[in-house]
């Protein structure tokens, strides 16, 4: 409840809005309300209509999707990726999920598709991001299998048309399509598709080459930018090349092996042109940003807590929370 806009106003009116230890001391209310960061600090002028609440920026990206395997298998995609501004109460929780990267494909198996990333708590709007598709492995699963969807979608093999990103659909888009693919079921040589990012289109295989991952989309909530959710690279057939990772930790095809995506960035893994092993995907990470002079410290799950600027950024690699 906010404070009134005329009359009285006491230490104890402003202890019970904002929280606060006894005996009270009003330096403990820097930067809450209208009050400055330092110096003076005016009951009247700084509080009135003021209430324990003040905007956070948040970053969620899920994890990233694993890779197939054998012969012309595609990339796998980026984890979804969306970003929320929204206004906190003082007392509620930002529950925190944190999704993992999917498994890597084997010969009985396509690669798994990322888990999704989440933000919820009173008062707030739910904001999930989808898990990146994984990769199709050459030869599992039938014949009708040749792409899935997600986040960012996986490549594609058997010259089809790559997988769907923004699956769910959310706006902005929180991913894109893979690529398609070059090879047939007839054919020797191509490369399967690469996996989309959140910030391009996966690449699609040539003759010559599997298809590189999909950029993925760039965020200066820590203070600097970072690149997230790139997407997989896809296998070449026959002995082309193999597709190469896309920025924002998508991880390489290989001939032998596959590069997994990297962690906390939510990388698709990376195809494999072999039965040996693909990547699997990296897991994904959400980024809460909050005024340094609202910051409460109540923090459960370990983030990693830094400032930047007038902001105090917590960055969760695992599953916890946050009270305002």
């Amino acid at each position: 409840m906010a404070l009134p806009n005329s009359g009285q106003i006491s230490l104890s009116n402003i202890q019970t809005e904002f929280g606060g230890s006894n005996p009270i001391a009003l330096s403990e209310y820097y930067g809450k309300g209208n009050a400055p960061n330092s110096g003076e600090i005016q009951l009247a002028a700084d509080f009135y209509g003021t209430a324990n609440q003040y905007s956070a920026n948040f970053l969620i990206v899920a994890g990233g999707g694993g890779g197939g395997i054998r012969l012309a298998a595609s990339g796998a995609g980026g984890g979804g990726f969306r970003t929320s501004t929204q206004t906190v109460t003082g007392g509620n929780t930002v529950t925190v999920t944190v999704g993992g990267g999917g498994a890597a494909g084997n010969t009985s198996n396509n690669g798994g598709q990322g888990s999704t990333s989440q933000i919820s708590g009173s008062g707030l709007s739910t904001i999930a991001s989808a898990g990146g598709a994984g990769g199709v492995s050459f030869d599992v699963g039938g014949p009708t299998i040749y792409q899935f969807n997600g986040g960012s979608g996986s490549g594609s093999i058997q010259g089809r048309p790559g997988g769907s990103g923004n699956v769910p659909s959310v706006s902005p888009s929180q991913g894109n399509n893979g690529g398609g693919s070059a090879n047939t079921v007839s054919a020797n040589t191509g490369g399967g598709g690469g996996g989309g990012g959140a910030g391009a289109t996966g690449g699609n295989g040539t003759n010559s080459s599997g298809g590189t991952g999909g950029a993925g989309r760039a965020s200066s909530i820590t203070g600097s930018s970072v690149t997230y959710a790139g997407g997989g690279g896809a296998a070449g057939r026959g002995g082309v090349g193999e597709g190469g990772g896309g920025s924002g930790g998508g991880g390489a095809a290989g001939q032998n092996s596959g590069t997994s995506g990297t962690n906390n960035l939510g990388g698709g893994g990376g195809a494999s042109s072999s039965s040996s092993g693909a990547g699997s995907g990296g897991s994904g990470v959400v980024i809460i940003s909050v005024p340094t002079g609202n910051y409460t410290g109540s923090t459960n799950g370990s983030p990693t807590v830094t400032t930047s600027g007038s902001n105090t950024i917590m960055k969760f690699t695992g599953s916890g929370s946050y009270t305002a």
